[in-house]
């Protein structure tokens, strides 16, 4: 175990931060989750090197939180790098001191870089829930799969045709749009309710309270229909067996029905009307009882939107998108935990 820093002088003519933010939400999140474990994930993948002009590396784990900030309040590399030098709530999450400088917005690009690259993301976003799964946060009594488009602000301009993907529909079509120079090569266009989006999709598997479990990117005309299987590989720890899965009808499939039962999952998926076959009284009281929790996942991606600035691509291509959209759910899911701990006391 790794002993804790000495306080400094200034630590000390600063004890506000003690008697101010103890109970505040990063005193909460430093107490639940057990950074010595998430910083040997980092470190077994990140090397920090050494400074051409002998300034000190600094670790991981401070970088990797410096990400979480980061998420949390929508910030870029170097608002991040300059509210953690002026904050002390920023610098007591951390775990710096507040005379230490804080690593600069470059440090921070290449951390990120380096651990998308080796998908250590991945991994962290595994370990977290896994402890919040221990404290009884996350329970798999179901899950809840759907997708959310994410736009790029590196969108085609000037006139020519794209083929656009209808959402949820396999077919494509060709539409006038506007190119421009600079362009993202891995989204795609995409129409949803007649507005067409160029970008991204993420695609969550979420508990029964909206916890993220599993994040798949795709571009965007990516059909989700098609991949709910990849969606689902995405858990990668064991679903119990006989747990309920919910999606909106745009998942009914002869197809997808049989995965679920490969799986050993309940088909709560909505039923789904067809032409000269409506839905039965049945159908219509098993969709009524079911969309009283599949909205929670809409939640999750309303208030990764609202709370942090989330929605819109922040980065260049289908990997740092990835990561972006990994930090943003281990973010929510973090956020949520102390309340749902508050909630679990209460009943």
């Amino acid at each position: 175990m790794k002993l804790q820093k000495q306080p400094t002088l200034a630590d000390t003519i600063c004890d506000l931060r003690a008697r101010k933010i103890k109970t505040t939400f990063f005193t909460q999140i430093n107490e639940l989750i057990d950074w010595y474990s998430i910083e040997k994930l980092i470190d077994a993948d990140y090397s920090k090197g050494k400074s051409v002009v002998g300034k000190p590396s600094y670790s991981g784990l401070l970088l990797f939180k410096m990400c979480l900030l980061q998420s949390w309040y929508g910030l870029s590399d170097y608002e991040v790098e300059d509210r953690l030098n002026d904050s002390i709530s920023f610098s007591y999450f951390c775990g710096m001191h507040i005379d230490e400088v804080a690593p600069d917005h470059s440090t921070l690009s290449r951390f990120r870089t380096a651990l998308t690259k080796t998908k250590t993301f991945e991994k962290l976003f595994g370990s977290i829930n896994a402890q919040l799964e221990a404290h009884k946060i996350i329970v798999k009594k179901g899950i809840i799969v759907d997708a959310s488009v994410i736009e790029t602000p590196l969108r085609p301009k000037g006139k020519t045709n794209h083929e656009v993907t209808e959402d949820r529909s396999e077919e494509e079509i060709a539409v006038k749009k506007e190119y421009a120079q600079s362009v993202d090569k891995d989204g795609t266009w995409l129409k949803k309710r007649g507005k067409y989006h160029f970008g991204f999709k993420k695609h969550h598997v979420t508990d029964d309270e909206g916890l993220v479990l599993g994040v798949l990117t795709t571009t965007g005309s990516k059909n989700e229909i098609a991949n709910l299987e990849e969606v689902l590989e995405t858990v990668n720890i064991d679903l119990p067996k006989d747990i309920p899965l919910k999606a909106d009808k745009g998942y009914q499939s002869r197809k997808n029905a049989e995965i679920l039962k490969k799986r050993n999952l309940k088909n709560h998926i909505l039923k789904k009307a067809y032409k000269n076959k409506p839905l039965t009284n049945w159908e219509k009281k098993f969709n009524k009882l079911i969309g009283k929790t599949r909205f929670k996942v809409e939640r999750t991606f309303g208030g990764i939107k609202r709370w942090f600035n989330g929605g819109l691509a922040r980065y260049r291509g289908m990997a740092k998108m990835h990561t972006q959209n990994l930090m943003e759910a281990i973010c929510y899911n973090l956020y949520r935990s102390p309340g749902i701990i508050a909630s679990n006391c209460k009943n």
